[in-house]
């Protein structure tokens, strides 16, 4: 969350970034609590220190003083009761409000309502062209045998999928690609949980606001599945302090990752683009309150992703996301679109965002800096690869007129050599 301090010394600021991002925040009310609050401190200190010191008084009193003494006392601890309870209301609906305060966005994030107004900043390779008519890529794997969406509604309900064969050898071969890349640029793999705590949602931004596309277990457990590592992995230090020694933080992190894609109904039904579980390898990096570091490893975790992007010789774009398809936690997000044939057009498959200290602050994240002094921690993350929209950018961008698969040069290590996937169908 923002700091109060900072709402109090930039309301305007503020109000400003949550109307660039199209999201509604009562700051006049936040500040009335706010100031009522710090206002009644005084009174509640005075009352507290007259309670306090009234037991010795008593002692000491004369019948008579004892009896004027003890009445006073029952105003003292009727008023402070009073007060305790109106300060402790105030208190939980500022800290209500302050969690639904979006963070202010960089400078650089251009005015929009939604992904339409994203603006684009560079192209990276050729939209795929064929010389054969392409196939979409459910047509080639059902033709391959790769694929049973019946039978995964059997089991589990719409928008879940069941892979064979070399489609399923596909997405681990993608997948280990995606965390052994990372790795060898010094990131440390970690294996988290994807069941996490209510809090844990509510630390790294996701919560309250994104209820409805998280799978909640919280009548009986108060846990959820997570739609991305990037919450148990943000969530590492929460609590701690770190030595500025130990920064920056460096983690990858392969994960299952579930999603309900409420609100999507009858969009992109057919195949692997909207589904309810998939697999991700997420990058991310905890570092000091510094912009101009965040700004690096801004540039920096979108390029790990862009050079995966590269050997596996898929076309892509870069946008920069406009303030209306922000989320609440981000100063800024880069999303990388990858070509997809059957959409004659780009996919989102990436996103790499900045939050200052939006989430340490949510989460108690600090560290210590050389001087002794102690400060919130800056967070970023980014996907490195996402299962199932990589998959539809390899089927369809690297299909045969056969109907087979071609296999980009990295994958062949993790496929046995191969450089074809299936038989000709076709």
């Amino acid at each position: 969350m923002l700091d109060i301090k900072r709402i109090r010394r930039e309301p305007e600021v503020v109000e400003a970034g949550a109307r660039k991002k199209r999201m509604e925040v009562d700051i006049g009310r936040i500040l009335a609590l706010d100031e009522a609050s710090r206002g009644r401190q005084q009174r509640l200190d005075e009352l507290r220190s007259t309670q306090k010191a009234a037991g010795k008084l008593i002692a000491k009193a004369s019948p008579e003083e004892r009896d004027a003494l003890l009445a006073q006392q029952k105003e003292v601890k009727a008023e402070l009761k009073a007060l305790e309870e109106q300060d402790a209301a105030d208190r939980e609906e500022l800290h209500t409000l302050l969690l639904r305060v979006p963070n202010v966005p960089a400078d650089e994030v251009p005015e929009g309502v939604d992904d339409s107004d994203n603006v684009e900043l560079r192209v990276v390779g050729e939209p795929t062209t064929f010389d054969f008519e392409p196939l979409d890529h459910m047509a080639l794997a059902e033709a391959q045998g790769w694929i049973d969406v019946e039978a995964a509604g059997r089991i589990s309900g719409s928008r879940n999928y069941v892979l064979f064969g070399d489609l399923s050898l596909l997405e681990g071969a993608v997948m280990r690609y995606a965390l052994d890349h990372m790795v060898a640029k010094g990131f440390v793999p970690v294996s988290v949980p994807t069941l996490v705590r209510h809090a844990t949602m509510e630390g790294t931004g996701y919560f309250p606001g994104g209820e409805d596309q998280a799978y909640r277990c919280d009548e009986r457990d108060d846990l959820c599945l997570v739609g991305t590592a990037e919450v148990p992995v943000t969530a590492l230090h929460g609590g701690q302090i770190l030595s500025h020694e130990d920064l920056p933080k460096r983690y990858v992190a392969l994960s299952s990752c579930y999603r309900r894609e409420a609100g999507t109904y009858g969009r992109d039904t057919r195949g692997l683009y909207r589904v309810h579980q998939f697999l991700k390898v997420e990058q991310v990096v905890v570092d000091e309150a510094d912009e101009a570091r965040s700004i690096e490893h801004h540039t920096a975790i979108l390029g790990n992703a862009e050079e995966v992007m590269q050997s596996l010789g898929l076309p892509y774009r870069v946008v920069n996301v406009c303030g209306g398809d922000l989320g609440q936690p981000q100063v800024q997000k880069f999303d990388i679109e990858t070509w997809m044939p059957s959409r004659d057009g780009w996919g989102e498959t990436h996103s790499a965002s900045r939050f200052h200290d939006f989430q340490a602050r949510r989460l108690d994240m600090r560290y210590r800096d050389a001087d002794g002094k102690v400060h919130h921690c800056h967070t970023l993350n980014n996907t490195v690869a996402a299962s199932t929209r990589m998959l539809i950018a390899l089927l369809e961008n690297h299909q045969t007129s056969t109907g087979q698969v071609r296999v980009p040069e990295p994958l062949r290590p993790y496929l046995g050599g191969r450089e074809l996937l299936g038989a000709p169908v076709r």
